[in-house]
């Protein structure tokens, strides 16, 4: 039997920070740190602003400060420590609250990171006294939260404890439990496919040359789905599957739930 621990899917709730072994995996070693200055700035980045390279926003009780860094990288900081980034390197690349609702990374004209929350027209980013980073529709819901993928995690990406991998209908999600078992879940109650691992602190890995892996927080492997293809990446579809893509070639699923 496939058990659920809580994954703290509490939109609003304080989450608690990404597992120490994936959290030095998130910034480039070339990030600059958060920004010291105690000037007031706002903590909303509202639809249609962008953050520039060294612009940032920073939560009212100045604890959190979520930076568009000049080595392209997003980052949400809690002093010199990083809890969060898109884990994009493009310099020069901008932040920007879309009019429809979607969060992106871009990078010249190019999209190179995405929350794919299209749809939500005039939706607005918040950086909370909590440490979440939350999307939020004009009827103040939130639609997306720091701990969120939605659709696809991309090659080299990571699902630290907390992280969930959500289907783009919201039916399903996978998630990385604190209990170290990589689960699939269907209407956030029902376990339908699991890695069947157990490390307190493991944390998942869609690595860049193709193969999904499950690490302890040693950094030792626990699990993997046995696949080599430089750049694929894994998807949750809205059937419940979760597929490892490389172009349009599915070279690893599990079944239709």
């Amino acid at each position: 039997m496939i058990s659920i621990k809580s994954a703290g899917t509490r939109l609003l709730a304080t989450l608690a920070v990404s597992a120490a072994a994936g959290a030095t995996l998130l910034v480039p070693s070339t990030a600059s740190a958060a920004p010291t200055t105690t000037t007031a700035v706002s903590d909303v980045l509202k639809s249609g602003e962008y953050l520039k390279p060294g612009q940032y926003r920073r939560s009212q009780n100045g604890m959190y400060t979520l930076i568009m860094q000049t080595d392209g990288n997003a980052v949400l900081y809690k002093g010199r420590t990083a809890l969060w980034s898109t884990v994009t390197n493009r310099k020069a690349s901008s932040l920007i609250m879309q009019r429809n609702g979607n969060l992106v990374v871009v990078s010249g004209r190019t999209v190179v990171w995405a929350s794919n929350t299209a749809g939500s027209t005039g939706a607005f980013l918040a950086v909370q006294n909590d440490s979440n980073l939350v999307i939020y529709n004009t009827r103040k819901k939130p639609v997306w939260y720091r701990h969120m993928v939605i659709g696809t995690l991309g090659s080299g990406r990571l699902l630290n404890p907390y992280d969930m991998l959500f289907s783009p209908s919201r039916v399903f999600r996978l998630q990385m439990q604190t209990d170290g078992n990589l689960v699939l879940v269907k209407n956030g109650k029902t376990p339908v496919w699991s890695t069947r691992t157990s490390s307190k602190g493991a944390f998942a890995v869609m690595q860049t040359d193709g193969n999904l892996v499950v690490y302890s927080a040693a950094k030792r492997p626990l699990w993997s789905s046995k696949t080599i293809r430089h750049g694929a990446v894994l998807q949750l579809r809205d059937d419940g599957r979760l597929v490892i893509v490389y172009g349009r070639t599915a070279i690893w699923s599990t079944s239709a739930h």
